[in-house]
């Protein structure tokens, strides 16, 4: 009888799966589609504050982080705001980015 203990290899036993083909592409949609989550939904009050926050950022040309809800993940971005769009509902960022305004979840500033 044998005295070793089992030493579970983890991943690694898994790797030949990775050689046959479509395979890595498979797991990896697998994983993406996984993750997503549904859009968070904000009260009155938080949708008030944001739209406090991005004014006062915009008018004292603060640098922000801004949170902001796409194809199922939060992603986050930073700048100073170049333009708000009210009829497109639409944020510029200092570097150009284009983010709508309805899928922004919060908004830190930094003084």
């Amino acid at each position: 009888m044998h005295n070793e203990t089992y030493h579970d290899r983890g991943i690694i036993k898994w790797a030949p799966f990775d050689a046959l083909v479509g395979y890595h592409s498979l797991i990896k949609e697998l994983k993406y589609r996984l993750g997503k989550r549904n859009k968070p939904i904000l009260s009155d009050d938080q949708y008030d504050e944001l739209n406090r926050d991005l004014n006062l950022a915009f008018h004292q040309n603060l640098e922000i982080e801004i949170e902001f809800f796409s194809q199922g993940y939060s992603k986050y971005t930073f700048g100073t705001i170049r333009k708000i769009d009210w009829i497109h509902k639409i944020v510029i960022l200092s570097n150009f980015e284009k983010i709508s305004a309805s899928d922004i979840i919060e908004i830190h500033m930094t003084y």
